[in-house]
């Protein structure tokens, strides 16, 4: 199993880079290899993706979710298998440190390739620079889901 940590600092307040991480189907205008995210009910995804011309479908349930502190999932289904988080600290009135923490067991030799060259920890970091660009562009978020989701 792989961890992948990145973080990014993002200009914008605490509510409103909280508020778009909850827009899950949003994800695939800056995750790279996210097809679709479609949002069962609000706890669980569907994900498709589509990397290195490798099409997979998987499940995710939130498994603890406070609003404005942290968001954390792990896999249900599919043959993915991941757990992580994304935490979110307020540097300031204007700014949120966005961390983002992913355990992610590869599969097959290709991925296992992939993962050993560090292309999932590029692509990681892709993605949160292009969140940041995402975010900052918009000036707010495109929605907003504010429940709480404990543990257990």
């Amino acid at each position: 199993m792989s961890t992948l940590k990145e973080a990014v600092e993002v200009a914008v307040p605490i509510h409103t880079a909280y508020n778009q991480w909850t827009q899950f189907e949003e994800f695939p205008r800056f995750m790279e290899g996210v097809e679709e995210v479609s949002q069962l009910d609000d706890t669980h995804n569907h994900w498709t993706t589509k990397i290195g011309g490798v099409r997979r479908e998987f499940d995710t349930e939130i498994v603890d979710q406070l609003a404005d502190e942290k968001i954390a999932w792990r896999t249900t289904g599919g043959d993915v298998k991941q757990m992580g988080m994304v935490r979110f600290q307020s540097v300031d009135n204007l700014h949120t440190r966005v961390e983002l923490i992913m355990d992610i067991e590869t599969s097959g030799p290709a991925e296992k390739a992939a993962d050993m060259l560090g292309v999932m920890d590029r692509r990681v970091k892709g993605d949160m620079r292009r969140f940041k660009e995402f975010i900052e562009a918009r000036g707010g978020e495109s929605g907003a889901w504010r429940g709480r989701v404990t543990p257990g």
